[in-house]
């Protein structure tokens, strides 16, 4: 499963600099699928999902630090355990229920960023 930020989040930024997807985004801030990723032009996610790598897309959320889902691996392939879960000082990064993924899935999903 990728990791989701809670509204508990205290606004810290401990956990963006952890990302190794850089997955992690300030609430409000536009993202790209080829931020840190080797990723450019027309793509399909391993989720299914089509983007234009290169183009802005709308903020998960205004408030919050938030994960876009698209790019987490849960650390799968870097780190033992989810870096920014490790570093949050209110532990307001958490399993997303919403998004459930095997090892497999989430270690196909870091070939696919990082060609």
């Amino acid at each position: 499963m990728a990791i989701m930020i809670t509204d508990e989040c205290i606004n810290c930024g401990a956990c963006e600099p952890e990302c190794p997807n850089n997955a992690i985004y300030e609430g409000g801030a536009e993202w790209r699928l080829s931020d840190g990723t080797s990723l450019h032009g027309a793509q399909t996610t391993p989720m299914g999902n089509s983007y234009d790598a290169d183009a802005a897309n709308t903020p998960k959320a205004m408030d919050v630090y938030y994960i876009v889902t698209d790019k987490c691996t849960e650390c799968q392939g870097f780190h033992d355990e989810p870096q920014c879960a490790a570093v949050c000082p209110v532990d307001c990064c958490v399993d997303d229920p919403d998004h459930r993924e095997s090892a497999e899935q989430l270690l196909a999903k870091k070939a696919f960023l990082h060609l």
